[in-house]
């Protein structure tokens, strides 16, 4: 029999401190609140708000794709699986990067550059942690995905922003603004184009000098080239840099397969690395999620396969609710960025407004239009909006017409 005395009877001064956040690591600590959220817990269940604050679009996953993994969980595929992800699906992998970009490297691409992940999210999470810890620094141009930035600090590295330039010509990135910021701690890029939130898409000449320069400095790239179809220019894709590269290039790419084929739900993505690392993406994944659903990847794999016109479709539909937005908020008068050449967000500026996360506030109020504060997404961003128009042409234009009152008033 125990002779500890109960913990109620111990004396007060031997009783533990209750945990505080002074005995978690900084790095939880300091990982920050979404400011999208934020606006989001404010207006997320006012009736009749039009909710264009998250990067979805409003389709849901077509029946090809939802089918086929109806059919693997009817045949008890749920078990433990390939932590790299099934091999049908890295085969997959492999077709449809050929098919879209040529190949990594303008030749044939193997199944063994291709790894599974539990999102897109989590592909950056994996590609962060080959490559960055306490110590480096990760240069990333803003505005930018919030979450980019975060998964670099959480990690122990630093996240340095590099403003874009806003003028008459739609968002900019200064090539030798980058290069200023590159420092003896330096290592690695971290390139979304097309972008979120600013639909900034960069050239293949851009491509090669940001590829250039990582050269240079010995730096990596981690590629995040998640919009790379939605480019309203009659394109396949956007530039991508495959383009660009060698087969020696220091480059990793974060997929998903969210955005493409509607499937923000499903949480499964893909890491795309030099095959030599394969077995150290293999221990990454299996002490973090040890693999992705069979059912999830036979889903993907009827995407990646069937899905191109649907991709397509979404492209165009995408296009038509672009219009839509650009149109309606310059005619305010108060709203001057054109119209973005990739993905499918329009960030704004409105004339006299400064603090964007209250007037997305304001917004959600009285004009019941969900908008995503452009603080959220660090330097540069402070005074914009972003607004996802992936979605149903009079939903846009409904919520166009409540924004252009609220414009108008100030």
């Amino acid at each position: 029999m125990s002779t500890m005395p109960a913990a109620s009877t111990l004396p007060a001064a031997a009783l533990p401190m209750p945990p505080s956040a002074a005995d978690l690591r900084p790095e939880a600590t300091s990982a920050p609140s979404s400011g999208i959220v934020d606006v989001v817990n404010h207006g997320r269940t006012k009736p009749g708000l039009i909710p264009l604050w998250v990067g979805e679009g409003d389709l849901s996953t077509p029946a090809f794709i939802t089918d086929a993994a109806t059919r693997s969980l009817a045949a008890g595929e749920t078990f433990y699986t390939y932590q790299r992800g099934i091999p049908e699906l890295r085969e997959a992998l492999a077709r449809y990067d050929e098919r879209v970009y040529g190949g990594a490297t303008g030749g044939p691409t193997s199944p063994e550059r291709f790894f599974v992940t539990g999102s897109g999210m989590q592909a950056v999470q994996l590609a962060v942690r080959m490559i960055a810890g306490a110590g480096d620094e990760v240069l990333i141009p803003t505005p930018a995905w919030p979450n980019f930035g975060a998964a670099i600090e959480v990690n122990g590295a630093r996240a340095v922003g590099v403003p874009m330039d806003f003028g008459d010509n739609g968002v900019t990135l200064d090539l030798d603004r980058l290069a200023a910021a590159v420092t003896p701690r330096t290592r690695a890029l971290a390139i979304n184009s097309p972008a979120n939130p600013t639909g900034w898409t960069a050239s293949r000449e851009e491509l090669a000098a940001i590829l250039a320069l990582a050269r240079k400095h010995g730096l990596w790239i981690i590629a995040d080239e998640i919009y790379g179809r939605f480019v309203y220019d009659g394109a396949l894709r956007a530039p991508s840099f495959k383009d660009v590269m060698d087969a020696h290039d220091k480059v990793l790419f974060v997929q998903t397969m969210s955005k493409n084929w509607a499937m923000t739900g499903w949480r499964i993505g893909w890491l795309e690395a030099p095959a030599q690392f394969g077995q150290v993406i293999e221990n990454l994944i299996q002490y973090s999620t040890s693999g992705s659903p069979v059912f999830v990847q036979r889903g993907a794999i009827a995407a990646l396969d069937h899905g191109d016109s649907f991709v397509n479709h979404q492209i165009e539909r995408a296009r038509q609710g672009r219009d839509i937005v650009v149109n309606g908020l310059r005619a305010t008068g108060k709203v001057s960025a054109p119209a973005p050449v990739g993905a499918f967000y329009y960030f704004f500026k409105v004339a006299g407004i400064t603090d964007s996360r209250a007037f997305a506030i304001r917004l959600v109020d009285e004009a019941n239009v969900g908008l995503a504060p452009g603080v959220a997404f660090g330097g540069g961003g402070g005074e914009g909006l972003r607004l996802c128009y992936a979605r149903r042409h009079d939903d846009l234009t409904e919520a166009v017409a409540r924004l252009q009152r609220v414009i108008a008033a100030i």
